[in-house]
């Protein structure tokens, strides 16, 4: 039998190819850190890996959501916060003409009118306060720009696209009561119904705080502008009957920050135009100076309220960073090569692959025996 440089090379190549390819696989081990390229090589290690890259996956997401919704909330305090300042300006405002040394001059109050309009149009231009493209205060609705006020003050009007994407306009006009003497806003019966069905909706979200079978216990981070300006959240809403409700929403938009604000504005029309006299119109300002000390306590509460559930982020961000430190660890201990060892088998076949090819160059000689029929 002779042997061939044929045979050698065939032999030889197949050698070269073996150790080139534990070359390729010692060197993907060293640039992923992973130790096993898939399932067959050590499954119950593979599919342990797979179950905590899951787990890590959805730990990323949940933060990457907190993330989001902890700036809506900062906008959503922001927003709050300018209100309630906008609304000490507008008290302050009440206390100069509510003196009648100072409303007697009807030019001192037309001013202070005109000042008292423009902060209840930048309580609006608040309560459409943007994060990225959403409206924060539009409830479960962050498309729709949710508030609009008319020129003179005295119509508000909400928009919102319900969940069965239907969009409805709510129309809130205030108007003076010439028999009890009292500024309100009226509202239709249609439109009372639509607002508290607004008011009432949720926006809960699966954080990792509290049990996914009971929404309930979600965090519910959706803050619409009504509930916000009466201090009326959802979930005291749908614990009182509707009739109830109702009431408690209209009451609240007129001892709001807005609507007081804007009461201040028709009174002082009023009084310029000569409808009221000066007691009519100080008694009105005595009224609404006393009810704005609620109100900015009203926007207190919804502030601390904002600030509790912003707290409550930063607790459960924290929570799911210490989780994704002891996954990765888990998914190392499991899956992970060892660095040290992994470059070294790296090394070792690459010694191997070099040391075979300076081989090669030697047997890449042609035999007479070659060319031999």
């Amino acid at each position: 039998m002779r042997v061939v440089n044929s045979s050698m090379y065939n032999k030889f190549t197949s050698s070269v190819n073996d150790v080139h390819g534990k070359l390729n696989k010692a060197m993907n081990k060293v640039s992923t850190g992973a130790a096993y390229e898939n399932a067959a090589e050590n499954p119950l290690a593979y599919y342990r890996g797979k179950q905590i890259d899951q787990l890590y996956q959805n730990t990323l997401s949940r933060n990457a959501l907190i993330g989001d919704l902890k700036n809506r909330l900062s906008e959503q305090e922001r927003g709050t916060y300018d209100i309630q300042q906008l609304l000490n300006g507008a008290k302050t405002a009440v206390q100069y003409l509510s003196d009648s040394t100072h409303n007697s001059d009807k030019n001192t109050v037309q001013t202070k009118r005109d000042e008292l309009l423009q902060r209840a149009q930048s309580m609006v231009n608040n309560l459409n306060a943007q994060y990225g493209n959403y409206y924060v205060f539009g409830g479960n609705d962050v498309t729709s720009t949710p508030f609009s006020l008319s020129a003179d003050g005295s119509t508000l009007t909400f928009t919102h696209k319900f969940t069965d994407g239907k969009t409805e306009t709510m129309t809130m006009t205030m108007e003076y009561d010439d028999k009890t003497k009292t500024y309100g806003y009226k509202i239709s019966d249609d439109d009372m119904n639509l607002i508290l069905k607004a008011m009432t909706e949720q926006g809960r979200v699966d954080i990792g705080y509290g049990n996914i079978n009971n929404p309930d216990t979600l965090l519910d981070t959706y803050t619409g502008g009504l509930n916000m300006l009466t201090g009326l959240t959802s979930d005291a809403l749908k614990s009182m009957a509707p009739d109830d409700a109702k009431k408690a929403i209209e009451e609240g938009l007129n001892k709001s920050a807005l609507g007081l604000t804007s009461i201040s504005v028709m009174a002082s029309d009023k009084y310029i135009k000569g409808d009221i006299d000066s007691s009519a119109y100080s008694k009105t300002l005595g009224d609404l100076n006393t009810g704005m000390t609620v109100a900015s306590q009203t926007l207190s509460r919804v502030y601390s309220d904002l600030g509790n559930k912003a707290n409550l982020l930063d607790t459960t961000s924290k929570q799911l960073d210490s989780l994704e430190d002891s996954l990765t660890i888990q998914y190392k201990d499991i899956l992970g090569a060892d660095p040290y060892e992994a470059i070294m088998e790296m090394y070792s076949y690459q010694y191997s692959y070099s040391a075979a090819l300076k081989v090669g160059s030697n047997l890449m000689q042609s035999s007479l025996f070659d060319f031999l029929a």
